[in-house]
């Protein structure tokens, strides 16, 4: 099928029993069975459900992966896959990567052993240089949040997969969707995402994912899903597969209103510059138009007036609602530096006090310029 109608169809069949076009929410926590451990499918709702089972293998063929596994949020998504490496191991990552993460990486998984360095994963000889003998993973977010930078998934796959170590590649596809974007196909061993974004698409289910090409990784991967349980329910997993089937037109309608956002603030003067992934100006310009379908729908920029005018700018727009998440219908406005990536302070990876971020909706595109004019202004 191609990939509008997997959307719609990709592992969601009518219901058996009553002929339901939507899949049901199997909303239970166990299941009968027929003898002692004679069960039709499902034991107990932690280690499968219904619901969820449809959700992950429709992502599961979105990403063109052998696998997909559901998780209670992108976190959890992100913890699990780092559960395959051990005391002692390396993983290098990116130096811009999601507050989050690197709050993940630093304040939880570190002080357990791990160990972790961050580079320019743009530049694939500062990639080749952090590789060392202990480097069991790469973890890559492209683009990045919220600098939107974008890393050669395909060329740092190949650094990976000649090294000695052959360490697994993951990257991170939350901002650019399945749609825009196939990081298996470019060589990626893992892809994790945060379904609370794009895919879920409507701000109204906090949900992650991860998405895997081999079976061994999904039988290690499976396992830690069951054994630390942090699932989510069957009402989420049917609320993002609601969310998947329009997938295609929303991501088209974010990508043609942030693109002319972005060229609305190229031309402002109170705008230092802007970060999109297709405008003519980032520096990134070419491996972004060679690995993605379009620019997708953030934007990010920072004012010449630096930390009070982005604050200013950011409580002063209507349309744009000050927040953090992002990749929902509706327009939303924040300060990284004091909000989603605030657990960066003071560390070398520092948001830039003056970075506004927007997560372009798909609201009329005038509307929304009119808005940040008014803002700006």
């Amino acid at each position: 099928m191609k990939f509008e109608t997997s959307c719609i169809h990709a592992g969601q069949r009518p219901c058996p029993t009553t002929g339901a076009v939507m899949t049901p929410i199997y909303q239970t926590a166990t299941y009968v069975q027929d003898g002692i451990g004679k069960y039709r499918g499902y034991e107990y709702s932690r280690t499968g459900n219904p619901t969820r089972a449809a959700l992950e293998a429709c992502l599961a063929e979105l990403e063109g992966g052998q696998f997909g596994l559901a998780f209670a949020s992108g976190l959890a998504a992100t913890d699990t896959v780092l559960r395959l490496l051990g005391p002692g191991d390396h993983v290098l990552t990116g130096n811009d990567v999601y507050g989050g993460t690197f709050r993940l990486f630093e304040r939880v998984l570190r002080p357990y052993g791990l160990d972790f360095s961050y580079v320019d994963t743009t530049d694939l000889d500062q990639v080749k240089s952090g590789l060392r003998s202990n480097t069991r993973m790469i973890w890559l977010e492209t683009p990045t949040n919220p600098l939107l930078n974008v890393s050669d998934i395909s060329a740092i796959a190949g650094i990976t997969h000649s090294h000695r170590n052959s360490p697994l590649l993951v990257v991170d596809n939350t901002f650019a969707t399945p749609y825009l974007q196939r990081p298996l196909g470019l060589g990626a061993d893992i892809v994790v995402h945060s379904t609370t974004k794009y895919l879920g698409g409507h701000s109204d289910i906090i949900g992650g994912a991860i998405v895997g090409r081999d079976e061994a990784l999904l039988e290690r991967l499976a396992f830690l899903q069951n054994a630390v349980g942090a699932v989510p329910g069957p009402m989420d997993c049917f609320l993002v597969l609601r969310g998947i089937k329009t997938l295609p037109v929303r991501m088209d309608r974010h990508s043609r209103n942030a693109a002319a956002i972005a060229d609305f603030l190229a031309t402002h003067p109170k705008v230092d510059h802007v970060l999109y992934p297709f405008h003519p100006s980032h520096p990134q310009v070419d491996v972004a138009r060679r690995q993605m379908r379009s620019g997708g729908g953030m934007v990010s920029f920072i004012l010449k007036g630096g930390a009070e005018e982005a604050r200013r700018v950011a409580e002063s727009t209507q349309t744009f609602a000050l927040a953090e998440s992002l990749g929902g219908v509706e327009s939303l406005i924040e300060i990284p530096a004091a909000m989603t990536h605030a657990s960066t302070a003071n560390s070398p990876l520092a948001v830039d006090p003056g970075l506004v971020r927007l997560s372009v909706g798909i609201e009329h595109v005038d509307d929304l310029l009119a808005d940040l004019e008014g803002a700006l202004g």
